[in-house]
């Protein structure tokens, strides 16, 4: 379901129920493209909602879902374009076109071939845990997250969130399971990633290994940066996480009671999924707060 967890701490008032907050979010719904725009996004119902609902509240979250629409115009088909706007402008007057009548063609080239252009849709999930006032979004660059978050701020009054953070650096934490401790639920997975502490473009990368080899472990030793790292959690999920904290990779432990659901409908599965990722974050979240020593915000 999610591939990735960026945390958020959220400050302001969120909707007491499944309803109120399906409501919040209908003021962003999803629509499509236009034919003259390159994008659009909101909310829809997550594993197509048998009641509607653009949420769903499960074992004291809600989930929820983005769509971004936009429309593909590659760059070279562009260019084509314009080439051949300038040959006809160049017969038709005789004369280069100035740099404004050329901004003006490629703006017009591009304005009529935009409506005729493919659209492509990405989704992203989010939930929201309220027992830790936590918005957990799966998107794999900031930027992305910080689009879904634009989206979302527009269905409320007020939204307020920051990045959660710990008192502790979740590097030296990353650090010691590296070396060899195992604390709480966690154990040493088989990737990291390091980066060399003087130069920021030296970065290695070991995949697929036995991490507790001395000779990948002296790298650290030697004043490498260790910047990712596998681990397993809980003995439930695997996961990559990087010296901020950002959780990727994310993969649950296949077994008969996650995977086989024979006959089980689709949004059956989809709830089971979210049941088991949510206590799985809580779990983490309780975990890493106990061992970096609470939250930063509190």
């Amino acid at each position: 379901m999610f591939r990735n967890l960026r945390f958020y701490h959220v400050t302001s008032a969120w909707p007491g129920s499944e309803q109120d907050l399906s409501e919040s979010l209908s003021a962003n719904a999803f629509s499509p493209c236009s034919s003259f725009s390159e994008r659009s996004a909101g909310w829809e119902a997550p594993g197509n909602n048998e009641d509607d609902l653009l949420c769903r509240r499960l074992n004291g979250a809600d989930l929820f879902q983005l769509r971004t629409q936009s429309r593909v115009l590659p760059a070279a088909a562009i260019k084509d374009a314009v080439e051949e706007r300038l040959v006809e402008f160049r017969s038709r007057m005789e004369m280069e076109p100035t740099r404004g009548e050329l901004r003006r063609l490629k703006e017009e080239t591009r304005d009529k071939l935009l409506p005729k252009a493919l659209v492509k849709s990405e989704r992203n999930h989010a939930c929201f845990i309220h027992s830790e006032s936590l918005l957990v979004i799966d998107a794999g660059t900031i930027s992305k997250a910080e689009w879904l978050i634009d989206q979302l701020r527009a269905c409320f009054d007020e939204f307020y969130c920051t990045p959660l953070t710990f008192n502790n650096s979740p590097a030296d934490l990353l650090t010691g399971i590296f070396m060899g401790d195992s604390p709480l639920g966690f154990s040493l997975g088989r990737e990291c990633r390091m980066q060399d502490m003087m130069d920021s473009s030296s970065v290695v990368s070991w995949r697929d290994f036995e991490l507790s080899d001395h000779s990948i472990r002296q790298h650290v030793v030697e004043g490498m940066r260790l910047t990712h790292l596998g681990v397993g959690f809980d003995e439930v999920m695997n996961c990559v996480i990087d010296q901020e904290g950002v959780v990727s990779k994310v993969k649950f432990i296949e077994g008969e009671a996650v995977d086989n659901w024979g006959s089980e409908s689709a949004m059956a599965k989809l709830d089971a999924d979210f049941v088991l990722l949510t206590g799985a974050v809580r779990r983490l979240i309780e975990d890493l707060k106990k061992l970096l020593g609470g939250f930063a915000h509190s």
